[in-house]
């Protein structure tokens, strides 16, 4: 799907600092980079680190160093989550004055005795808001569908949608789907390219848009990488970190993830003459219409997945 003229473009790259980034994380963030640089617009790198418990501040530098070292560079100030507590707070505050929030104290336990998913069971209740308790929405999203840039119309049917997730929670983190967007409508983002992953989140984030009067983002998913199939690239199943020294093999395998065809990527010998060819001949059609590719995890460049996947 192409982007309308005058539509002012700036998408963003969000990785998580629980562990390195890895061959998946690198295509995303190449895929993100190219859609903005190549609509001319702006491309920004946030740090999700919300979740202080599982995200190792230390690895904050590593991960935009290892993105510099691809020529991957934010076009504005990194936005760090965990320095934006009082934003999300704020936020919650303004539900909370529309009723739109409530406490929640139900266990795991208990909503697994009453339903598959969270039944609602504390919405008129009125419990206050203390600490050891959870802060959930009151969903009435009906947003059930919506057209992706690569997948096209896709419909989401899933108790997400529907049910009253948790904002914050007993322990007072923000919940992931509630900072996502408070992050995207202040940093003005219009556009986001991730993994498809993410894909059963997007309508319940477009819900939450509207809550904030926010305008509506367009989406673009792309091929999770996974080793096997449902057991995608990930920091919680040990996946290989990417070699900044190997920055441009690492950037040539992404590319041809991505649609791009070995012989089109084979003479380039610098990042910066390849970033610009990349940008001039990138089409979001490239990309393949698929949830999942399985790679191969031989080596940090996924060189067996080139060679027999793609390449041909």
């Amino acid at each position: 799907m192409a982007i309308p003229p005058n539509t002012e473009y700036k998408g963003r790259f969000a990785p998580s600092p629980s562990g390195l980034l890895h061959f998946g994380s690198l295509v995303c963030a190449v895929a993100s980079y190219l859609d903005a640089k190549a609509n001319h617009g702006k491309w920004l790198i946030r740090i999700e680190d919300i979740d202080t418990q599982r995200c190792r501040p230390e690895l904050h530098s590593v991960i935009i160093d290892s993105l510099a070292s691809h020529g991957l560079l934010s076009d504005e100030v990194i936005l760090t989550q965990s320095l934006e507590l009082d934003r999300y707070e704020n936020a919650l505050e303004q539900l909370s004055k529309r009723n739109l929030i409530y406490a929640c104290d139900c266990s795991r336990k208990q909503i697994k005795s009453r339903s598959p998913h969270y039944d609602g069971y504390c919405s008129a209740r009125n419990l206050s808001f203390t600490q050891g308790r959870a802060l959930r929405l009151n969903n009435k999203n009906t947003y059930e569908h919506f057209v992706d840039r690569i997948l096209g119309p896709c419909y989401i049917e899933n108790s997400m949608n529907i049910e009253d997730i948790i904002l914050k929670r007993t322990d007072h983190c923000f919940a992931y789907n509630l900072v996502v967007v408070l992050d995207d409508i202040y940093q003005g983002i219009s556009h986001v390219v991730r993994g498809a992953d993410l894909l059963e989140t997007t309508t319940l984030q477009m819900y939450l848009h509207r809550i904030f009067d926010a305008p509506l983002l367009q989406y673009a998913h792309i091929p999770v990488a996974s080793t096997k199939p449902g057991f995608k690239l990930s920091k919680q199943n040990h996946a290989k970190e990417i070699d900044p020294k190997k920055a441009l093999n690492n950037l040539v395998s992404a590319l041809i993830y991505l649609g791009f065809s070995h012989e089109q990527l084979k003479a380039f010998e610098k990042i910066e003459t390849l970033l610009c060819f990349a940008i001039d001949q990138w089409r979001i059609n490239l990309v393949a219409k698929e949830r999942e590719f399985i790679i191969s995890g031989a080596n940090d460049v996924y060189s067996d997945f080139i060679s027999e996947s793609l390449a041909n």
